[in-house]
C-alpha cells in the first residue's frame, strides 16, 4: 500500500476531529437557583401530608428531588439568610436579630455570592434580602450583579418604600428606585427569569427569596378564591391567604421550570427550594407531626423543606437524605459541588454534603448541633434553646426528647439519660464560648455615610438600636407615632460638610412631619387597612452626633428638619429625635445623611 493516500487520510481525519472539537461548546459549571420562601413551614406543602393546600407542582418537584428530611435552619428569617450566605452560625454574625441594628450582617464576612463571582458565576438577587439596606450592606455591595428587592425584613415595613402594599410596587434595582407592575412574587420570579434567560450561556447563581407568605397576609383574590369552599372553622379567613400566598408561589415555580425548559437549562441547573423558618400559624392547621412554629426552638420552629434537584448530577429520583443538616451546610457544599476556588477566612459551622448527596460517604458524624432564638439587643447566654444530636433534643436544659420515636416531642425524658443530658450541655458551653471568642456583642455592623455610591443614605428606626423603649420597626411605627428611643451605628468614611435631616415620613411620602390622615379602606386584597396618622403635635427635632447637638423647632407644614456641620471621619453613634408638646422623646423614624460639595 502506497504511504501517500494513508497519510492523506489521516490528515484528512485529524482535520475532521479538530473541526469537531472546536465545534463542541467547552462544558459549562451548573447554574445554582436557590429558591427560599418566608414563613413557610414543612407542613405547608402538599407533598407533606396537608390535605388542603393546593401546591401541585412543589410537590411534583419533591417527588423528583433530593429531599433532606432533617434540615434545620434558624428560628426566625434574617439568622437563617445570614447563616445561608456565610456558612456560619449566625449569632457570629451581627444577625441574631431581625431588627434593631441586629440583622446587618458584618461587612467582613465572605458571602456565597462572592465566591460565586469569583468563579466566573453571574449573580441575580430577588425578592427579600433582610441583611442590611445601606452601604456597605446591600446585595449589589456584596457580591450580586442583577438586584430587585424591597427593603427590610417584608414589605411595608420601614426600610421598604413608602406605602408598598405587595401590589404595583416599587423597589430598589442594583440601587436606584424603579417601579414595578404586578404582585410582588409574581415580580420576583418574573426579573429572576429575565435574568437567567440574559445569562444562560454563561454560569449564573439566582437566589430568589420571597417575602411571601410572610404578613400581612396580602394576595391577588382569585387565589383567596381557590379556598372559599372551606368554611371559616375548618380554614379562617388568615389562613385561605396564607394558602393563597404559597398557592401563588407554586404557579410561580411552575412558570420559573417552564423558562428553564424553554431554555434547555433544566438539566446543567442545581434547582433548590427551601424557606426561612418555621410556619407562621400554619401548624393550627396541619402540623406535619412537629411541635411549635416560627420562633420556636421545638422541631416545628426550625426543621424545614430542602428539596434539591440536578439532572447532569444524577440527584434527581426522590430519595430522601435522613441525616441532621442545616442551613450553613450549604455553602460548603457548593464549594465542594462545584469545584469553587474558596479558602475560608474565618472558620466555618458548616460542612459539605456532597458525601450524602452523592451516596459516597462510608460513614457520617453524629454531629451536635444547635439553634437558639435570641432577638435581643445582645446575645444572652441559655435563652431558648435546642441542642441537636441524631437522636436527642435538649431543650432550654430541662427537656429531653428522644427523636427516634417521640418526632412530636411530648415525652420529657430527661431524668432518664443524665449522661446524655451532661453530654449535650457540656456541648453547649463549648460551643457558646466559641462564639463569645469572636466578641459579637462588643461589635456592630456600621452603615456607611460620605462615600458617594450611596447619597444621600436614607437610614430608619428599623435598625436603631433600641432603649428600654423598644423599637419603631414598621412604617406603621411612623404613622401611629410610636415611641421607642436609641441610636444608629454610622461610620462616615470622609471628613466634610454634612446635611443631617430628620423626618418622621420618608421623603418620597411627601409628608409633613405633623400630617394627619385616616386609617385607609382595606381592598379585598389586602389583609388589614393602613393605620392613619392623628398625631401633630411634634414641635422639636434633635440630632446629636460627633461634635454636631442642636434642637431646631417644627414648624407648620415642614416636613424635614436639617442640621449641617463638620464632621470628621469616623465611626460614632448618632441619636436623632422627634420632641412633642409634652416633651417626650421619639425616633427619627427617618434620617437622611449627605455629604455637601465643598
Amino acid at each position: 500500500m502506497k504511504l501517500y493516500p494513508l497519510i492523506a487520510l489521516l490528515s484528512g481525519m485529524l482535520l475532521m476531529s479538530i473541526h469537531l472539537f472546536a465545534q463542541q461548546k467547552p462544558i459549562k459549571k451548573p447554574n445554582v437557583i436557590l429558591i427560599i420562601t418566608d414563613d413557610q413551614g414543612m407542613g405547608d406543602l402538599g407533598a407533606m401530608g396537608n390535605p388542603i393546600i393546593k401546591t401541585p407542582n412543589l410537590d411534583a418537584f419533591y417527588g423528583d428531588a433530593v429531599r433532606f428530611t432533617n434540615y434545620h435552619v434558624s428560628t426566625t428569617c434574617a439568622p437563617t439568610r445570614g447563616a445561608l450566605m456565610t456558612g456560619r452560625h449566625t449569632n457570629r454574625l451581627n444577625v441574631f436579630h431581625t431588627i434593631t441594628g441586629r440583622s446587618l450582617l458584618f461587612e467582613d464576612e465572605v458571602i456565597l455570592p462572592q465566591i460565586f463571582g469569583q468563579n466566573g458565576y453571574t449573580n441575580g438577587m430577588f425578592g427579600k434580602w433582610h441583611l442590611g439596606d445601606n452601604l456597605p450592606l446591600r446585595p449589589e455591595d456584596r457580591g450580586f450583579h442583577e438586584v430587585v428587592r424591597h427593603g427590610g425584613g417584608g414589605i411595608g415595613q420601614g426600610p421598604d418604600y413608602w406605602d408598598n402594599d405587595y401590589f404595583d410596587d416599587t423597589y430598589w434595582h442594583n440601587g436606584e428606585l424603579e417601579k414595578y407592575e404586578g404582585y410582588c412574587t409574581d415580580v420576583f420570579f418574573s426579573e429572576a427569569m429575565a435574568f437567567i434567560e440574559e445569562n444562560k450561556d454563561t454560569p449564573f447563581f439566582a437566589y430568589i427569596s420571597t417575602n411571601a407568605p410572610h404578613g400581612p397576609l396580602n394576595v391577588p383574590k382569585e387565589y383567596i378564591d381557590l379556598y372559599k369552599d372551606y368554611c371559616e372553622e375548618e380554614l379562617p379567613e388568615r389562613f385561605k391567604r396564607f394558602y393563597g400566598m404559597i398557592t401563588n408561589i407554586d404557579d410561580n415555580f411552575k412558570r420559573l421550570e417552564q423558562k428553564l425548559q424553554e431554555l434547555e437549562l433544566t438539566d446543567n441547573t442545581i434547582l433548590i427550594f427551601t424557606t426561612d423558618n418555621g410556619t407562621a400559624g400554619g401548624n393550627r392547621i396541619f402540623d406535619a407531626g412537629m411541635r411549635g412554629a416560627k420562633a420556636s426552638v421545638y422541631e416545628g420552629g426550625h426543621r424545614v423543606p430542602l428539596f434539591i434537584r440536578w439532572p447532569d448530577g444524577q440527584l434527581t429520583g426522590g430519595k430522601d437524605i435522613d441525616n441532621l443538616v442545616a442551613h450553613y451546610d450549604l455553602l460548603p457544599t457548593f464549594v465542594d459541588l462545584l469545584g469553587l476556588d474558596f479558602n475560608p477566612v474565618k472558620p466555618l459551622d458548616g460542612i459539605s454534603l456532597k458525601p450524602l448527596l452523592t451516596e459516597t460517604a462510608k460513614s457520617w458524624p453524629n454531629r451536635v448541633m444547635y439553634v437558639d432564638t435570641q432577638r435581643l439587643q445582645n446575645l444572652v447566654k441559655y435563652k431558648d434553646y435546642s441542642v441537636m444530636d441524631d437522636r436527642w433534643r435538649l431543650v432550654n436544659g430541662k427537656e429531653l426528647y428522644d427523636m427516634t420515636n417521640d418526632k412530636i416531642q411530648s415525652n420529657n425524658v430527661i431524668d432518664q439519660h443524665p449522661l446524655v443530658v451532661e453530654k449535650l450541655l457540656l456541648g453547649y458551653e463549648k460551643w457558646w464560648q466559641s462564639i463569645m471568642d469572636e466578641g459579637p456583642n462588643e461589635r456592630y455592623a456600621y452603615i456607611k455615610v460620605g462615600a458617594g455610591k450611596e447619597s444621600p443614605s436614607r437610614i430608619n428606626a428599623h435598625d436603631m438600636l433600641t432603649g428600654k423603649h423598644g423599637s419603631s420597626w414598621h412604617q406603621n411605627g411612623a404613622t401611629s407615632a410610636a415611641q421607642a428611643t436609641g441610636r444608629w451605628k454610622i461610620e462616615f468614611v470622609e471628613d466634610g460638610e454634612y446635611a443631617i435631616s430628620i423626618r418622621r415620613f420618608p421623603r418620597e411620602s411627601g409628608l409633613a412631619i405633623n400630617a394627619t390622615f385616616p386609617t385607609q379602606d382595606k381592598p379585598v386584597e389586602l389583609e388589614r387597612a393602613k393605620i392613619g396618622s392623628d398625631k401633630a403635635d411634634f414641635e422639636q427635632a434633635y440630632i446629636y452626633v460627633a461634635n454636631l447637638e442642636g434642637t431646631k423647632n417644627i414648624e407648620a407644614d415642614q416636613e424635614e428638619v436639617t442640621f449641617t456641620g463638620h464632621v470628621s471621619a469616623g465611626k460614632y453613634d448618632i441619636e436623632a429625635q422627634l420632641i412633642d408638646a409634652a416633651k417626650r422623646v421619639y425616633p427619627a423614624y427617618y434620617v437622611y445623611i449627605e455629604k455637601l460639595p465643598r
